[in-house]
């Protein structure tokens, strides 16, 4: 079998090509990562006008105030239930719509249409829904002896933030556990279906496992849009509220470093955060990846 392979006229051509990739990369990532990392080992006041060297200081004061180690709780809890509920939908919607024939292309158009709005129109969107004294949901949830307050309580806000941002990366996941669902062979579930397996137990034994590689992507891409994404919908609902009960890392990064002007603990704040998204990344290439079957 031949195969066919592409041969550049000049040797600086393909470096050519990917230079805008990297260019952009380098600014807007590479070199403020490297600015946050600088400004984490320093104490600068707010004006940028004197900035002194103080080495692991904030570090250190983070890892003892009680306010950031229940940050880091707030957010393990958001990401758990925003990565579980979103996939989780989204792989029901699914297996719904894939087992249609003739409406499968109107049902998909309609339910990636809520991908297109952005975090802070979602927010705002359920907090409207959510509204103690002008929204619905609140006056369905009194019929079950529920007096919703998200405003007062922490546990209603957490809620409201984990049911906007699911909400929000239901239409993403669903795209692509749908065209994997499509992509699975007809004749392995006609096969099973011959064998006398039902549809629970063919989409378990068949789809399913063939589905792994969708779902570890999905695992990771979920798992760092709570990290990093949520932070428009978190502003437009709660903004870390009511006593901090939803201020996660993300948002806290945001509160310290913008309105609390401390820019040394803000950065090393970000600078955690990412350490931690790629401690989860690798972690789960290093042990989940074993179970994804390709």
């Amino acid at each position: 079998m031949d195969t066919k392979r592409t041969v550049f006229p000049s040797q600086g051509l393909p470096y050519l090509l990917v230079a805008p990739q990297i260019i952009i990369t380098l600014i807007f990532f590479i070199w403020p990562a490297g600015q946050a990392v600088k400004s984490s080992f320093e104490r600068e006041d707010p004006f940028g006008l004197a900035t002194s060297f103080v080495g692991l200081s904030h570090y250190v004061r983070l890892f003892q105030d009680p306010a950031y180690l229940a940050s880091i709780g707030r957010t393990a809890v958001f990401a758990l239930a925003v990565t579980v509920i979103s996939m989780g939908l989204a792989l029901i919607l699914a297996v719904a719509v894939n087992r249609l024939i003739r409406s499968a292309t109107t049902y998909s158009t309609l339910l990636l249409w809520p991908y297109a709005v952005s975090p802070v129109v979602a927010g705002i969107l359920w907090w409207f829904l959510f509204n103690s004294s002008t929204g619905i949901l609140p006056y369905m949830l009194s019929f079950f002896g529920v007096d919703w307050n998200h405003q007062l309580n922490g546990t209603h806000a957490m809620i409201l933030i984990i049911v906007a941002a699911s909400w929000k990366q239901i239409s993403y996941n669903f795209l692509f556990f749908l065209a994997g669902m499509q992509s699975v062979p007809q004749s392995l579930n006609e096969a099973a279906a011959i064998d006398g397996a039902g549809p629970f137990k063919r989409f378990w034994t068949i789809v399913f496992p063939l589905l792994s590689p969708t779902t570890f992507f999905l695992l990771i891409v979920n798992l760092n849009y709570t990290m990093f994404d949520t932070f428009g919908v978190i502003d437009a609902t709660t903004t870390g509220g009511p006593n901090q009960a939803t201020n996660i890392l993300v948002y806290k990064v945001y509160t310290d470093g913008y309105i609390g002007l401390n820019l040394g603990s803000s950065s090393a704040q970000s600078v955690i955060l990412m350490l931690f998204v790629i401690a989860l990344t690798v972690i789960q290439f290093r042990y989940v990846e074993r179970r994804v079957q390709y």
